[in-house]
């Protein structure tokens, strides 16, 4: 056995210092002799097609290697319907247009200020039409589309019609939510490099197996083929979790031009190439006794999807999952405009728990019940989905503790009644809650050295969360190693495989396979000790045999030991051990988030002031980069709640503020003080150490928090996102 003495502890991250002194190296930064640089041509018309495309003066610019558009670029193959975390779609193909922003030629050039000049002399032009870009002008087109992402699309329990006739309150809200896009710092970048029939591709991609999977579908190639690598992500937020066409074309623009391309999308291009999060209507119809006890609820939410695509994202799992709702109706619905597909964004559940967080707070004013307390009263220890019990869930522990941080027993509930010098005053309340996990379990490699040292390997990703850290702290406990002795690699297709870092799924589905090999490792060595003659251990037997700080002794004698070293050396080579994939786990944490609020009662500003979240993730594997999710999924919803909004041109369907100067996103004079805690009681029923998935988790809740405190400030009731001033006035 070993003596865990490093997960829970909140170790510093291990690639910091590469990141704080430029080492890491992230796709872009790879270094390829002879790489060229492509760069995107974008249709200006947002439905249509091609009438024309002239290439001539952009062959002919100074090194220029190629112009592919839909007649010169290879056919790629896609898999037939719609696969998860695969686009259907991909452009080039023929001269169809779905959306403005769609690549139409593919320039290939000897640098890239080559690239963008030759770019410039492309001239197409098309044979228009004018094209749906609202979604409340299409809302009669709605339709209820196919299950996706194994997401029901229509779903009922007990009897809604009984339900809302044993209500003596009820409330029946709409509510919007706009089109807000991922932003991360790094764009999306592939560079593609072919050696004869083999492709190595530096992308930076949330999900390096399905990345593979996808270029040797696209492409025709066997898998074992074809190499992703993606050591570093700056950020990804869901944007990076599909293959989006742009790594397609890139592999085969290479392959084409017979040298390596790297193609980087610019801001811009990231806003019609790699998804957003698509805008909602929702319906919620909420009804309870006058004790507060829920009696049903019915849910509609209608979404953005494109005309090539219809997967929805905005889940209803929270109205489903989070309270003890008996009688309960979900239905979501699809609208097709000539848009870019929408897709992940942190935390797709984050809209449609929004709308139920705040028709709750309605419901609570209705009632005269205390909004933490109506909560509490419609807890449920069970999955009233499956039936069954959930592993662990400590969500009123959750509210009870975070009311008590946040001071809650000093608010008046009275909406306006809390003002001061600054302006009005609000307190708003809202649950967190996140599925995470429930891909196919990862596997992993260990290297035991003949210095004592260990090398752990497994294919999966750090998109800016802290893998690189925690699974060393897995690693060094599994092993009973110090944290030093442990180097984690990931980032590479070459290891054994694990899924995508997406859905909260890191901890849940890649610990388990983590550890497995971790702790195989260590009973190999002692096996190895207690059969060698030369060994101190030698005819001990192995099942009471300790490990700690890479020293191997009997239970309750430290003084004769062995070490890793020593077994190692003698054995004469490095011990290899391989995990298969272990069984994945998929989990449900949740959270209390409370917030304050000033709104100036003149100019409708709203200034965030404090936040503070109480979370159940199981057992915290490092408090440190949990802490980290926690605060970053605040600063993300200010913006969600606030400020973010892609406004599009319902005329001519284009995004109007395709950059940083137009997106707003939170800086650091609008981030309050973040106050974190954590429950950390382990989840019986996960394999991951008793941990769940998390980082979507602080994803939720707030933006519910600060609109249900800006109007316990105001009095006023907005239910369009974002809460902007005009909105206020």
């Amino acid at each position: 056995m070993t003596m865990s003495k490093v997960v829970g502890k909140p170790l510093r991250r291990v690639d910091a210092r590469a990141k704080v002194t430029g080492a890491a190296q992230y796709a872009a930064d790879a270094r390829v002799p002879g790489a060229a640089h492509g760069f995107l041509v974008m249709s200006t018309v947002a439905r249509g097609r091609i009438s024309r495309i002239d290439v001539r003066a952009a062959e002919a610019a100074p090194g220029v290697l190629a112009v592919l558009t839909h007649r010169t670029m290879p056919r790629l193959r896609t898999p037939p319907g719609e696969v998860p975390y695969f686009k259907s779609f991909v452009p080039l193909q023929d001269d169809r247009i779905h959306h403005a922003g769609q690549p139409v030629a593919l320039v290939v050039a000897g640098t890239l200020e080559q690239a963008q000049e030759a770019a410039t002399l492309v001239e197409v032009r098309y044979d228009s039409e004018r094209p749906r870009a609202a979604l409340l002008d299409a809302l009669d087109e709605a339709y209820v589309p196919p299950d996706s992402h194994d997401e029901p699309s229509e779903y009922t329990r007990g009897d809604v019609a009984a339900g809302r006739e044993q209500a003596e309150v009820t409330v029946d809200v709409t509510y919007t939510t706009v089109t807000q896009h991922h932003n991360p710092m790094e764009p999306s970048v592939t560079l593609a490099v072919w050696d004869g029939a083999d492709l190595t591709v530096h992308e930076s991609a949330q999900g390096i197996g399905f990345t593979r999977s996808t270029l040797a579908e696209a492409l025709d190639v066997p898998p074992r083929n074809v190499r992703v690598l993606s050591p570093y992500l700056g950020g990804g937020f869901g944007g990076k979790g599909p293959v989006w066409p742009h790594t397609l074309l890139t592999a085969a623009a290479a392959r084409e031009v017979g040298r390596p391309v790297k193609l980087v999308l610019s801001r811009a291009h990231t806003y019609s190439s790699t998804g957003h999060r698509a805008e909602t209507h929702q319906r919620l119809a909420l009804g309870a006794r006058r004790d507060g006890r829920l009696t049903f609820a019915e849910h509609t939410t209608t979404e953005q999807v494109s005309r090539t695509e219809q997967s929805l994202h905005a889940a209803n799992k929270a109205t489903r999952l989070l309270y003890g709702i008996p009688n309960l109706r979900t239905v979501q619905r699809a609208v097709r405009l000539d848009l870019p597909t929408g897709s992940f964004m942190r935390s797709p559940e984050a809209t449609t728990s929004h709308v139920l967080e705040c028709a709750l707070d309605e419901l609570s004013c209705e009632l005269g019940v205390d909004p933490v307390e109506l909560r509490l009263r419609n807890d449920t220890r069970v999955d009233l989905v499956t039936g069954e019990p959930f592993g662990s869930r400590y969500l009123a522990e959750c509210f009870r503790r975070g009311a008590e941080l946040f001071g809650w027993d000093r608010r008046d509930p009275e909406p306006r009644s809390m003002r001061d010098e600054d302006g009005l005053v609000g307190w708003g309340v809202a649950a967190a809650a996140h599925t995470g996990g429930g891909f196919p379990g990862g596997a992993a490699r260990v290297t035991l050295s003949e210095d004592g040292t260990a090398l752990v390997q497994s294919g999966t990703q750090d998109i800016g969360t802290g893998t690189y850290t925690v699974m060393t702290q897995v690693s060094a406990d599994g092993l009973g190693v110090p944290t030093d002795a442990v180097r984690f690699e990931l980032g590479d297709t070459r290891f054994p495989g694990a899924p995508l870092s997406a859905g909260s799924a890191t901890v849940p589905c890649t610990v388990p396979g983590v550890f497995a090999a971790c702790a195989t490792a260590r009973d190999t060595v002692v096996g190895m000790a207690v059969r060698d003659p030369e060994s101190p251990l030698h005819g001990r037997d192995p099942g009471r045999i300790t490990v700690r700080d890479g020293r191997l002794f009997v239970t309750g004698d430290p003084g004769r030991y062995d070490t890793y070293r020593a077994v190692v050396r003698r054995h004469g080579e490095p011990v290899v051990v391989n995990s298969p994939p272990q069984d994945s786990f998929s989990g449900y944490s949740t959270g209390a988030v409370f917030a304050e609020v000033c709104v100036h009662p003149r100019l409708g500003t709203v200034r965030v002031r404090r936040v503070t979240g109480v979370f159940d993730p199981g057992t915290v594997l490092n408090h440190r980069t949990a802490r980290s999710q926690a605060i970053g999924g605040a600063i993300w919803n200010i913006g969600f709640t606030l400020t973010e909004h892609t406004l599009i041109d319902a005329h001519a369907g284009r995004v109007v503020n395709p950059n940083l100067s137009g997106y707003l996103v939170p800086v650091n004079a609008d981030v309050p003080r973040v106050e974190v805690e954590f429950i950390d009681k382990p989840d019986p029923t996960s394999p991951a150490l008793n941990a769940r998935g998390f980082g979507e988790t602080p994803s939720t809740g707030v933006t519910a928090a600060l609109a249900n405190a800006v109007y316990h400030a105001t009095g006023r009731r907005i239910r369009e996102l974002p809460l902007t001033p005009d909105k206020l006035l």
